[in-house]
């Protein structure tokens, strides 16, 4: 049986429970991370943990005990021995009034740890009409409020597709639902940059080191353009799309994706704490 970490202990999944008062449940006061988990270790534990720091503070959460965070992943990891799974660490308001203000409880802390399958090299994308706010006061932050997330998700589903991207409100390229995107260009290696109102991606950023891509504004159009596109994120890693709304692309994963996701792999496979 699953076992999860909640409020200073491990419990069985079944019997895992917290309040119906808790503000992460009542107005989504929280902010997670998720870690790509292969055989017991977390991958870039030490950026995911940095994030959700910075994320609370954004929140006005306390800072979140990242000795007892880190003690909760390992914990749950060794109680759920797994190839590869999705861990994932949520950090809460706690029980508060019903309404946006917060009470005087302690924070929520609950770690859980999901079977998880490689992903496909390539997958195909839509582009949603909805817009990213990049001057909005969650922007940036990894928050639970992902209601937005959910609807162009199950958009992107309903059209065959496994990731859906948003422009900002300016009409500039942001992200996807969970995932960073990178466009190649006239043989450039580009990015939104994060005042675009994307999130800051661990994998996004150890992208940029490992390949030396440019951060620049985008048009939104420039995925009827790019030579080649692809996503990261903690489970896709690098991957390639071969396919824009109705738009294919060409010989996907193209030269420069294929030599992002060689890169990346091996990278990867040589520090698990990057």
């Amino acid at each position: 049986m699953n076992q999860l970490w909640v409020n200073g202990g491990l419990t069985d999944a079944d019997s895992a429970r917290v309040s119906v008062l808790d503000h992460g449940m009542t107005v989504g006061d929280g902010v997670f991370e998720t870690m790509k988990a292969t055989d017991g270790h977390a991958f870039a534990l030490t950026r995911h943990l940095d994030r959700l720091t910075t994320s609370a503070r954004g929140l006005g959460l306390p800072d979140p005990d990242l000795d007892e965070v880190r003690r909760a992943c390992a914990a749950v990891l060794e109680a759920n021995p797994m190839p590869l799974g999705r861990l994932r660490v949520t950090y809460t308001g706690g029980v508060s009034p019903l309404g946006s203000d917060r009470g005087d409880a302690a924070p929520t802390l609950i770690v859980a740890l999901g079977a998880s399958t490689r992903r496909p090299d390539t997958t195909p994308v839509i582009t949603v009409p909805w817009t990213r706010n990049e001057r909005g006061a969650l922007t940036g932050l990894k928050t639970t409020s992902y209601a937005e997330n959910v609807v162009a998700l199950a958009r992107a589903r309903h059209h065959g597709a496994s990731e859906a991207l948003f422009a900002n409100t300016v009409g500039q390229l942001c992200e996807g639902t969970g995932s960073n995107v990178f466009v190649v260009l006239d043989g450039e290696l580009l990015t939104p940059p994060v005042a675009s109102g994307c999130l800051a991606g661990i994998t996004r950023a150890l992208t940029v080191e490992w390949t030396g891509a440019q951060e620049r504004d985008l048009p939104l159009d420039v995925l009827e353009r790019a030579d080649e596109i692809f996503l990261t994120s903690t489970l896709r890693d690098v991957q390639a799309v071969h396919r824009v709304d109705a738009r294919d692309l060409p010989a996907t994963p193209g030269p420069v994706t294929a030599k992002a996701m060689r890169v990346f792999a091996e990278r990867a496979a040589d520090d698990l704490d990057p």
